[in-house]
């Protein structure tokens, strides 16, 4: 799985301006199951988004269509999770 990690670049207000079609783009791909789960940062300074397992390629293509391209940095992380807690099984080789 991948955790990308979203730093904002530019004021809150303009990140404001895009979050509507941030919000749309995010529930087109959890719909179609390649996010896990995300949210925002605190304090606000960007937020972060698990990804389930795919060529990197593809998930290049998705974090290319985010409107927060214009407000925000992306860090990828690839991590291959062995060990969880209980009720988070799922996630290993997610």
């Amino acid at each position: 799985m991948y955790i990308v990690n979203l730093t904002y670049h530019r004021p809150l207000e303009e990140v404001d301006s895009h979050l509507d079609g941030h919000i749309t783009w995010l529930k087109h791909h959890f719909q179609e199951g390649a996010f896990i789960a995300s949210g925002r940062k605190d304090p606000r300074t960007g937020g972060v988004i698990l990804v389930k397992d795919m060529p990197r390629t593809a998930l290049d293509a998705i974090l290319a269509q985010d409107p927060f391209n214009a407000v925000a940095h992306y860090a990828v992380i690839n991590v291959a999770l062995t060990t969880t807690s209980a009720g988070f099984e799922a996630l290993a080789g997610a």
